[in-house]
């Protein structure tokens, strides 16, 4: 995480098993609590975050999926039908 000024606030709340666990993994790292639990935080929040667009196939898997984009492109009646209605949200 780059270096900036702390101005945004968070608070939890944690049993007493996990703070002491997370007291003792910070005293490990030689981190404190806010830097030891920030650091995992924010780790933990990016691998979400490319997890939600970044995905690993195979070689097979790669080519079956390519073979599929250019085929060229059939009538899909279903999704016709759903592109031809408004949006719930947009009435």
């Amino acid at each position: 995480m780059p270096t900036a000024i702390r101005s945004a606030r968070l608070g939890l709340r944690a049993t007493l098993q996990q703070e002491a666990v997370l007291r003792w993994a910070a005293e490990v790292s030689n981190k404190s609590m806010t830097d030891f639990i920030l650091d995992s935080a924010y780790r933990a929040a990016e691998q979400t975050l490319l997890d939600q667009r970044l995905f690993l196939v195979t070689g097979t898997q790669s080519q079956a999926l390519l073979s599929l984009l250019d085929r060229p492109a059939r009538d899909n009646p279903g999704l016709k039908d759903l592109f031809s209605r408004r949006a719930p949200w947009a009435e």
